[in-house]
Formats: structure tokens, C-alpha cells, sequence
């Protein structure tokens, strides 16, 4: 990539009077600040076609001094600060149509285009909406696509649906230009209802556009039959719908009743919410962090504290791919990457009240960019509440009879995607006890295609008739950049062995090990369930004063399925991320994808977790990234049609000897007036259940005084 210094006019917004926080998203004058900044340095013989604006992170370096100074209430208007960069992404269009992709860095306050970079042709950016509404425009307007169409017969009244997707990775010997592919369904329009669900209705077609000349090139035929035809093409009738059957989940148009018997559940707080909020700054039960926003992770959080001590100066969701196992051709392409692909910030949806987020709600904004360069404002892209998750902590003592317990309280940053057809549900949990968080929730409609009238498929299950629900994985890694009280940092693999019986050390057989390995070199772990394989992030320099052993936060690896495809394909080789459920490397600036900056078309992954183990640079007591891989294995059921109920999983991040008691001993054990008891007749819903202890096997006796005579 070439990069060269350049500089363009002062174009000085009047909102740079205002101090932003250097964690700050750019405001809608920034950004338009720095649009006019690069259509000035372009000059007037190119067009520009913007992608995305927003807040290049200042050099950790810098920053982390800057917030050191903050968190010590030593920051002044004199206090120097990171410079304020606003990052473009955006083409180039010359005058024989020809598009350059180019990343440029602009400082927002002095007007300088500091930094310009031209991007290799083997590299393709991300799709971003506006390209993917164009290629539907240009289906609908192409005769090779309508010819296509031509050979089914559709009922009356149905049209055609193209839900567009990245092209995915081009196959060995393929020469391939900037792509979009689209899957096809039909939708009946004879209800009258727009959200009529097109997924029951799948087009055995997809048609492929160049995406800079808008041409539909081709249109591949799909495989429709079951186990016994195995890669045989055109097994399908001209009238290919007719087995079809509908899928409706909007209310209305639903063949039965909604329950009635479902009674309000209201989330109150009558004296208003337990966290403060400035700005992008969130405090809350002795924690204090920031959150963040960008096209590509969603919501991010920074310079995470709990009560004065550094935890994390970084977390974020950092790439997922979604790979299909069904092995008909071209299906081998037929692999998203969510975040570098597309972009969740990009696809994240307007929450609502009510809806989304239960509780008093705190909602933050983002500003995005169209397709002119102009930022626009997305409302409700993240919202901020607290939850209970149940009992936090309880202890009865049996003796006296007496109960203390405490709930457990939850800060919830939450944000939600659309792609097409899956939704992901993303949330940072913090609590009481020091614990943080990562949440997935997958929901929306599985991927499906068409099959043939009473055929059965290996590669899927058939969840409605003619529609074929293809197995495939969702592969997430999340990015943890620790700072356990201070930047300097080791990661341990912490291991619980079984011990052989000796005399000496083990006469019963009842002890085990365990074991701890520093990771002195960047290097992948994988979980490990027989060994309980915990990774925990350490501070060698800072010691616990109880047990002696150095500050950490924890957390035990899933021991998720990994990729499956075969490591020779395409599929595996693009993404080499989700091969080992940890990698451990050391901090690089820049250095957040897991599967690489560039993953549209990719054909292997290139700078991404992989490469950067493979440095094998020191990452004892040093400045390290742990990148935490864990997968769902979706071979779909019935149940998750015609939309699937969520899937969960989360990473428990729990301090290790970072405190020196239970964090939480200190939450009050208060009694909810609010609640009552349901109208029964039982005899057991009183208060009086443990006055009786002997008969629930907790008998009480008497105490010994050790100065009582023998």
C-alpha cells in the first residue's frame, strides 16, 4: 500500500471551540469537516464516493498518558491531548470510470490530511448499504437476471425478492472483480402486507453483479435435489414453488391466535436509574468506562475501571464469520464476514423503547455517512440499562436461621444488527463483583434454499416444505486488551491435573495440580474441559496482599466447535481466526481484526490474528491482546422456523485475586416491597419455612466454649 503526506485547506468548524473527549465520535461537523477537507485535496476531475467517516483511535501511547492524567483529576485546558483524526474511506472515480479505494486520515482541528493511503486491487472494502440497495435496482432492471426469473412458473401474484450478499471468497483460479451476489425469493403480495415473509418461497438462482459497472455477469443455477442426486443440477419443475408453503411471523398474517394468558412484566425504578452518564462517559456501582462506536465493530468500550483500578483499556466484538457446510457448487462461496464484510455498526438497528431494552433507558446515537460524504445521524444504535440477574449472593446461617442476600445487578450495553436475514443480539454486562460480560444472541431466519418435493438433504434439514435450512457455524472472537492495574501484563495458562498416588504427597489419591504456564511468546491455546484450561490475565509487577499471587481477571475458554471446512479450502484459509479458541499476541496500534482488515473476497486471511502470532514477539510482562474465539455449530431444527428462538452464549471475564474479598460483600441485602405472593392456596408460601431447620436436614446444636474444663 502506498502512503504519502499531504496536506489541503484550513477548513476550520466552528464546533472545534468545544474540547471533545479524544474517545469522542466525531460530531456531524467534524465529519462533514472532513469531507471537505478530502474533496478539496481530490480536486474537481474525480468523482468521490464516500464509504464511511469516523474517529481514527489516537496511538495508545498517547492516550493511555492522556488518560492516566484524567483519571487522576489532573487533566486542565492546558493538558496536551491526542490529536483529533477523523479516518475516510472512500473511492476514487476517475474519468474512465475506473474506482481507486483510498484510506485518508484528516485532523479535524488544523485541516491537515495527514496521512493517504491507495489500496491494493487484490483488496476489496467492505459492501456498505447503499451498494447493496443498487444491486437489487440493477437486478430488476437486467435482462439476463429477468431471463433467469423467465424460466420458473410463479404463481400470480408473487414477485421476486433479493436479499444481497458479499460474493465471498473467489475460488483459486477465478479472476474476479469487485462482486455482489444475491440469494431470490419470492414474496406474495396478494395479502396486501409488505412484511410478508419471502423466506418460505427460495429461488433456486443467483445472479452476480460487477459492482462498480452495475452489470449483472451471470446468474448461477442452484442444485434442488436430496441425498440420492447428490451435485446433479435441474432436478427442479418449471412451477418450483408449488410445494412451498408460507412463513409468516408479523402477527397479523400469523395462521393462529396470539396467547392471551401472558400478564405485564414491568421493569420500574421509581427513584430513577443507578448510572450516570456524561457524554460517552458511563459511571456506575464503582465501575467507569467509555463507550464507543465505528461502522465496522458497533459499540466498543474503553479505559474500563472499577473502582479507580484499570481493567481493560479495550473491548470489543472483532470479527464473525459465517461459513455454510453444504458442498453444491457455488455454495463454497457462500461465507459472510459479518463485521469486515458488511459492518455491524453499519447494520445496527434503531432501538425502541420498550421493546429492545427494558427499564429506564439511556440511548446514544451514532453518526454515519452517505454515500456524498454527508454524515447523517442514527438514532438509538446502543442502549444502556440495568437488570437483575438473580441472586448475586446469599448465605443462611443454619443455626440461627437468619438469611443474608443480595441480588445480582447488572449494567447492560447492548446493541443489535440486521443482516438480512439473521439478527445478533450484542451486549457488555458489568456487575457488582467486578464480573464483565460478552453476550451473543443469535435470532432471525435461518438461510434456506429450495428442495425438491419429498426429498431429504445431509447438508441441512428441510424446516418447512421446499425450504431446505442449510448446516453452517457462526464463528465470533472477541478482543480483549487487558490492563490489569497497568498496561504491562502476562498471560497464564492456568491448568487443574490429576495427580499419581505416592506416599510422599498424595498417599489417597484425593489431591490434584495445578499447573501454571506463562505464555512468554505470542502463540493460540485451545479450551480444554478435561484440564479446565482457564486463561488469566495477570499484573506479575502487582501482588494480592491476602494470597500473595499476582492481580488477574480470568476467564475459561468455551470448548466450542471450531471451523469445520476442510484446510486446504478457501473457506478455511480466509479465515485462520477461527481455527483456536485464544490467541495471544502482543499490542500492535491498528491492529483490530481478527480476520484481517480486508476480508470482502479475501481468498486467505492477511494480517490477522495469525500473522500477528506469527511474529512470536514477547508477550511476558509486556503490552498484550487476548483474542477469544467461541462458535455455534447450527445444524437448524424445525423449532427455528419460521424465526428461531435466540441462541446465547457469553464469556464470563471474573477477577482472579484483583481484590482482596468478595467485591460485592458490600451490596445491601434490601427487600423488594414490591413483591407479592401469587394467589394460592399453599401453605408452604410463608415466611416461617425456616423456623422449622431441623426438618429441612440443617439440625442446629450447641456451640463449644474452648475454655469449658475436658
Amino acid at each position: 500500500m502506498s502512503i504519502q503526506q499531504s496536506t489541503t485547506g484550513q477548513l476550520r468548524p466552528e464546533a472545534s471551540r468545544a474540547v471533545p473527549h479524544p474517545l469522542d465520535q466525531l460530531s456531524i461537523e467534524e465529519s462533514d469537516y472532513a469531507r471537505e477537507v478530502i474533496l478539496n485535496a481530490r480536486g474537481s476531475q474525480v468523482a468521490i464516493n464516500f464509504r464511511s467517516i469516523f474517529l481514527e483511535e489516537p496511538p495508545k501511547h498517547e492516550l493511555s498518558r492522556f488518560l492516566e492524567l484524567e483519571n487522576a483529576g489532573r487533566v486542565t485546558s492546558h493538558t496536551p491531548r491526542p490529536a483529533r483524526v477523523a479516518k475516510i474511506q472512500y473511492d476514487v472515480i476517475r474519468e474512465d470510470r475506473k474506482h481507486e479505494y483510498m484510506e485518508s486520515c484528516v485532523d479535524v482541528v488544523s485541516g491537515k490530511e495527514t496521512h493517504q493511503r491507495v489500496v491494493e486491487k487484490m483488496h476489496q472494502p467492505a459492501l456498505t448499504t447503499h451498494e447493496f440497495r443498487e444491486f437489487s435496482e440493477a437486478c430488476v432492471e437486467s435482462p439476463v437476471f429477468k431471463k433467469a426469473v423467465a424460466e420458473f412458473d410463479l404463481p400470480e401474484g408473487f414477485v421476486v425478492a433479493i436479499d444481497p450478499w458479499p460474493y465471498g471468497g473467489p475460488d483459486p483460479s477465478e479472476i474476479a472483480p469487485r462482486y455482489t451476489q444475491g440469494l431470490c425469493f419470492a414474496r406474495d403480495t396478494r395479502n396486501g402486507n409488505e412484511d410478508s415473509n419471502h423466506y418460505g418461497y427460495p429461488l433456486p438462482i443467483i445472479p452476480i453483479m460487477d459492482t462498480y459497472s452495475k452489470e449483472i455477469v451471470r446468474v448461477d443455477r442452484l442444485a434442488t435435489g436430496g441425498k440420492e442426486d447428490g451435485l446433479t443440477y435441474g432436478t427442479h419443475k418449471r412451477d418450483v414453488l408449488s410445494h412451498c408453503s408460507p412463513a409468516e411471523y408479523v402477527p397479523e398474517l400469523l395462521s393462529q391466535p396470539l396467547r392471551t394468558d401472558v400478564k405485564p412484566l414491568n421493569v420500574t425504578q421509581p427513584e430513577g436509574p443507578s448510572f450516570k452518564v456524561d457524554g460517552n462517559l458511563i459511571e456506575w456501582q464503582k465501575w467507569r468506562f467509555r463507550v464507543g462506536f465505528n461502522p465496522r465493530e458497533g459499540a466498543t468500550l474503553h479505559d474500563v475501571r472499577y473502582d479507580g483500578r484499570s481493567v481493560l483499556y479495550r473491548l470489543s466484538l472483532s470479527e464473525m464469520t459465517v461459513p455454510y457446510g453444504d458442498p453444491r457448487p457455488p455454495f463454497q462461496r457462500k461465507q459472510a464476514f459479518d463485521f469486515g464484510d458488511a459492518g455491524a455498526g453499519r447494520a445496527a438497528n434503531n432501538l425502541a423503547l420498550g421493546c429492545d431494552c427494558l427499564g429506564t433507558i439511556k440511548y446514544f446515537d451514532a453518526v454515519l455517512t452517505e454515500p456524498d460524504g454527508k454524515a447523517s445521524l442514527s438514532k438509538n444504535v446502543i442502549c444502556l440499562h440495568e437488570q437483575d440477574n438473580g441472586i448475586g449472593w446469599k448465605h443462611t446461617n443454619f443455626r440461627t436461621s437468619r438469611a443474608v442476600v443480595t441480588r445480582l445487578r447488572e449494567l447492560v450495553v447492548q446493541f443489535i444488527i440486521t443482516l438480512a436475514n439473521y439478527e445478533y443480539i450484542f451486549a457488555y454486562k458489568l456487575d457488582q463483583a467486578g464480573g464483565i460480560t460478552v453476550e451473543t444472541r443469535a435470532t432471525g431466519i435461518v438461510s434456506v434454499v429450495n428442495i425438491d418435493p419429498g426429498k431429504t438433504s445431509p447438508w441441512g434439514n428441510v424446516v418447512s416444505a421446499g425450504a431446505l435450512a442449510q448446516n453452517h457455524q457462526h464463528l465470533f472472537c472477541i478482543r480483549i486488551d487487558p490492563a490489569i492495574d497497568g498496561l504491562n501484563n502476562t498471560v497464564v495458562a492456568e491448568e487443574s491435573l490429576p495427580m499419581p498416588m505416592s506416599k510422599e504427597i498424595n498417599p489417597y489419591g484425593s489431591g490434584y495440580e495445578v499447573r501454571q504456564t506463562p505464555i512468554k511468546s505470542s502463540q493460540y491455546l485451545d479450551a480444554s474441559p478435561w484440564t479446565n484450561l482457564t486463561v488469566k490475565m495477570t499484573n506479575p509487577s502487582k501482588l494480592n496482599p491476602v494470597s500473595g499471587k499476582p492481580v488477574a481477571y480470568k476467564f475459561i475458554p468455551s470448548a466450542s466447535q471450531l471451523l469445520l471446512a476442510h484446510p486446504d479450502s478457501i473457506m478455511a484459509k480466509r479465515a485462520q481466526f477461527a481455527t483456536h479458541h485464544v490467541w495471544v499476541t502482543k499490542y500492535k496500534d491498528g491492529e483490530l481484526w481478527a480476520g484481517g482488515e480486508f476480508t470482502n473476497q479475501s481468498q486467505k486471511e492477511t494480517d490477522g490474528v495469525s500473522d500477528a502470532v506469527a511474529r512470536n514477539e514477547n508477550t511476558e510482562n509486556d503490552d498484550v491482546v487476548v483474542w477469544n474465539v467461541f462458535g455455534l455449530t447450527h445444524n437448524p431444527r424445525v423449532e427455528d422456523w419460521p424465526v428461531m428462538p435466540v441462541e446465547i452464549h457469553q464469556l464470563h471475564l471474573r477477577p482472579a485475586d484483583f481484590f482482596s474479598a468478595n467485591p460485592a460483600i458490600d451490596v445491601p441485602g434490601s427487600k423488594n416491597t414490591a413483591s407479592v405472593l401469587a394467589p394460592s392456596e399453599s401453605c408452604c408460601e410463608s415466611s416461617s419455612v425456616q423456623k422449622a431447620p431441623a426438618s429441612h436436614m440443617q439440625s442446629t446444636g450447641p456451640d463449644l466454649d474452648p475454655k469449658s474444663k475436658l
